[in-house]
């Protein structure tokens, strides 16, 4: 064992890199766009009517969906909250924050990856991608019998 302990990192010193590397990230663009738009986005007295309004439809909607396709107004109170979202994702405050949001996304992500990737190349990094596929034996795809 006394040939691993001067390799090893102690647990302090790793969390003080890690404070040290989440400060680089929230002194970065991606998070500096992102919070102004967050704001900007949050300001908007329009963005508020319409997720007002997106709370309503989506709550009717929620009836509806306890009783699935059948229910007579399913598809007339999906399709309304599907055009208020449309209307909402239409204001500059609401498509500008959710762009900076995705980039932030990918920054935290390729960070995510990186750390992850330097210890072995099997640890999983999670993604909000809800289309990601990383390709191991457990993301459904075709396994190559290789994982160990």
């Amino acid at each position: 064992m006394a040939i691993m302990e001067p390799q090893t990192l102690d647990m302090s010193a790793l969390l003080l890199g890690s404070y040290e590397l989440a400060d680089y990230i929230k002194q970065s663009a991606e998070t500096a766009e992102y919070l102004y738009w967050k704001e900007r986005k949050d300001a908007d007295l329009q963005v508020r009517e319409f997720v007002k309004e997106f709370a309503k439809r989506k709550e009717r909607f929620e009836e509806c969906e306890r009783f699935g396709h059948y229910h007579p107004n399913y598809h007339e109170a999906l399709d309304a909250v599907k055009e208020v979202q449309a209307r909402l994702e239409a204001v500059e405050s609401v498509r500008r924050f959710m762009e900076a949001e995705r980039r932030l996304d990918e920054l935290l992500y390729e960070v995510s990856e990186i750390i992850a990737r330097s210890v072995s190349d099997t640890i999983k990094v999670p993604s909000n991608d809800p289309l990601a596929s990383t390709g191991g034996c457990s993301s459904g795809g075709s396994c190559s019998g290789k994982c160990g």
